[in-house]
């Protein structure tokens, strides 16, 4: 099957496969197991090979969805050496992937005709929000495009600061205010200064969790409102920041920030620190929404448009 795409680079291919390195053993090593002693895919290598994939942090959806498909082709083809389950696998979760409808972006670009294109930036503290917008700035930089920065959590004074150490390193503008602020009129503000300067892209940063007295989704739709009186159809993409390593908590903070927002895509950091690189499979089908980059290391080159096809390649390949 041709997974392998040109536009990869050697070096991404390498960083990626590193970055799932943890994953990949963790779960060839359960996989072994499995099959181990069996000639055939039988009841009891499905009902294994099922736990194998929800304790990967594939989710149990997704599992029993990849579980039926395997089904529905041993009972077709009557007999399927266990020796074949790797390539089975790999056909059926590179295909659950494909069905999320988006093709995959060749690299750091934003659609032509859109200028500024804004990029709402949400997720909880802790999972490497900042970390990506300072990573994505970087790349769009590189991919000679003008970036304006928003420090619109201005429920922390870290992030403001954290958000400033990332505009400096990059070399970016940013637009910031007092902790406490406003945090639409800093998107606002932030749009004004984008459009004044004919920038290409814009990230907006958001608090990743609010005080108790204001609602998540009513501040998440008044910052969208307020952006909209500067660019009327922003933000192009409701980016939300998931830690890969926190496994099935990375489902329901996707759970929670679908229901108070609109996300139209999603980065998955911190997969090279951790064997639960499964989620991404899981939350991708599940969700219905585009995995668009991956974190694969503490670098401010590690982070990849994501590609699914080499994804699932670098998944299965085993033999480094």
């Amino acid at each position: 099957m041709g997974f392998f795409k040109n536009i990869f680079s050697k070096e991404k291919k390498e960083s990626l496969d590193k970055g799932l390195e943890q994953t990949k053993t963790s779960f060839f090593t359960k996989l072994t197991k499995v099959v181990a002693g069996k000639s055939s895919v039988d009841d009891e290598v499905l009902d294994n090979l099922e736990e194998v994939l929800i304790s990967s942090d594939v989710g149990v959806q997704t599992t029993l969805k990849i579980i039926e498909r395997i089904e529905a082709r041993v009972s077709r083809d009557k007999y399927l050496g266990t020796e074949e389950l790797n390539n089975i696998l790999k056909e059926e979760i590179a295909g659950l992937l494909s069905e999320t409808n988006v093709a995959d972006a060749e690299d750091f670009t934003v659609p032509q005709g859109i200028k500024p294109y804004v990029i709402m930036v949400v997720g909880v503290n802790g999972v490497g929000k900042t970390t990506t917008i300072g990573k994505l700035a970087y790349q769009f930089k590189k991919a000679g495009k003008s970036v304006v920065l928003g420090a619109g959590d201005t429920f922390r004074a870290a992030a403001i600061d954290q958000l400033q150490i990332w505009a400096d390193r990059v070399q970016v503008p940013i637009v910031r205010q007092e902790m406490g602020s406003d945090p639409a009129s800093v998107a606002f503000d932030t749009l004004k200064s984008a459009v004044a300067k004919e920038a290409d892209v814009v990230i907006i940063d958001t608090a990743g969790r609010l005080h108790n007295k204001i609602n998540l989704m009513t501040e998440l739709t008044k910052i969208k409102r307020v952006m909209q009186k500067v660019v009327a159809d922003a933000p192009h993409d409701v980016l939300l920041v998931l830690d890969g390593s926190t496994g099935q908590n990375a489902f329901e903070q996707a759970k929670q920030f679908t229901l108070a927002t609109e996300v139209s895509a999603l980065a998955i950091t911190k997969l090279d620190g951790t064997a639960k690189g499964g989620v991404v499979i899981g939350i991708s089908d599940q969700f219905q929404i585009p995995v668009k980059y991956i974190g694969v290391g503490e670098g401010i080159e590690d982070i990849q448009v994501f590609n699914k096809m080499e994804f699932v390649d670098s998944f299965f390949n085993v033999n480094h």
